[in-house]
């Protein structure tokens, strides 16, 4: 109990590898793009040339009526029969005939943190040019769709990360929301109990205030009311949280961003830092265990591929080995948050720790997502159920021109965090 969290997460990753080694299962041949622009979506209605509603991307694991949900999955994509209603968090949408252009692809059942996908194939993510870096996962699709500009909004579910990395690797914004504010009826979801919300991606804060207001009815007065209440940063504490293993540069992109804006910045303490520390690594468990417990049934079935098994397979040790007491601290960890937000606003670190790796030319592995793992500052978020920001921000890298900002935000306040973020985001 006493490792560090990432150690002990590649060290199951390899136990993983050889329970799926034995489980007898080939990678997959790469499935047809279907003309989807970048392999974004794995179904894709591009609009008309005159039709100027808001075009909406939406994850493939959320029902649409007619439509058979994949969840990234050859299984799900061969043995599904259509969805018979819609998803409730299309309701809304579905009420202004807003325009939905497309399912997105994602990480296979949504269990992976790369975005790599071995049947759909991997949504291409081109904001290195032509470094092919990865696309984050599990809602990468949604991001691609953002990045290259073939919807408004999309909407992702994220469970311990799976909109705040993407839209960290894609250069574009994505609203993790407070849990239990969205409703996850008609979606195919991970961890129902403790992690999973399903929030919106775009390009800039005025797109994810409109997906709100597709997710949550009224929210756009919401949104209206705290930018008149804090028009300016002054009067915004934000309490700064630095991480090991995070990049200098990334660190001091963070910095830089939030005192020219001029909000009132405060260092927390190394006692919070452990803290958060610790829910990282519990929610990590939580989450694995979570993908176990809703998808274990498929570890045997035809069309899994061994990546994804291979991630089942971890979360089954995690369950036997570490969840119930995971569980056991959350609502300490929870008390905790609470009593930092009675001291600031927000709370600020990097989405990522580092920039994005590339795409691995041999493709997907346990390893390389036990990598990607380490990199993100996400679950602990998640971990408590808060609502949470990632905005990109210019880095001094010749590649990668964007890295990304998190700000974390007190429940339920998803119109406060947006205005921060109207106030922190750069121009372009």
């Amino acid at each position: 109990m006493n490792q560090k969290p990432r150690t002990r997460a590649v060290g199951l990753f390899s136990m993983a590898v050889l329970v799926s080694f034995f489980a007898g299962c080939a990678p997959l041949q790469n499935h047809p793009a279907r003309k989807s622009p970048d392999r974004a979506y794995i179904a894709y209605w591009p609009p008309a040339t005159d039709d100027h509603r808001l075009r909406l991307a939406v994850k493939d694991l959320i029902d649409m009526k007619g439509v058979v949900t994949t969840a990234g999955s050859h299984f799900f994509a061969k043995n599904n029969p259509p969805a018979v209603r819609d998803a409730e968090c299309l309701a809304i949408a579905r009420e202004r005939n807003v325009q939905i252009v497309g399912k997105t692809n994602l990480a296979e059942l949504a269990l992976g943190v790369s975005g790599i996908n071995t049947y759909f194939g991997t949504p291409r993510n081109r904001v290195a040019g032509r470094h092919r870096i990865i696309p984050g996962g599990s809602s990468s699709g949604s991001a691609v769709a953002i990045a290259n500009g073939s919807a408004d909004v999309a909407f992702g579910t994220d469970t311990g990360g799976s909109i705040r990395v993407p839209a960290a690797c894609c250069g574009i914004a994505g609203l993790k929301t407070t849990f239990g504010l969205v409703s996850l009826e008609g979606v195919h979801s991970i961890s129902p109990k403790y992690l999973d919300t399903v929030g919106p991606m775009a390009k800039d804060v005025a797109h994810l205030v409109q997906g709100m207001d597709l997710l949550q009815r009224g929210f756009a007065g919401k949104y209206a009311g705290a930018v008149a209440a804090k028009p300016s940063a002054r009067s915004i504490r934000i309490g700064r949280l630095y991480v090991d293993g995070t990049d200098p540069r990334i660190d001091r992109a963070v910095d830089d961003i939030l005192a020219a804006r001029g909000f009132r910045v405060i260092v927390l303490d190394e006692e919070f830092k452990a803290q958060w520390e610790q829910a990282e690594k519990d929610g990590d468990t939580v989450a694995s265990a979570s993908g176990w417990l809703s998808d274990g049934q498929y570890f045997a079935k035809p069309g899994i591929s061994a990546l994804t098994k291979s991630v089942l397979a971890l979360g089954a040790i995690q369950y036997k080995m570490f969840y119930p007491d995971a569980l056991e601290r959350r609502a300490e960890w929870q008390r905790t948050l609470r009593g930092v937000f009675g001291k600031v606003d927000f709370i600020a670190l990097p989405t990522l720790k580092t920039l994005p790796p590339k795409v691995p030319f041999w493709g997907g592995s346990p390893a390389f997502e036990a990598l990607v793992l380490r990199k993100q500052g996400t679950v602990a978020v998640s971990f408590a159920g808060n609502p949470a920001l990632a905005l990109p921000i210019p880095v001094g890298d010749k590649f990668v021109p964007v890295t990304s900002l998190q700000l974390v935000g007190p429940r339920l306040g998803e119109a406060q965090l947006l205005n921060a973020g109207r106030l922190i985001e750069v121009r372009r």
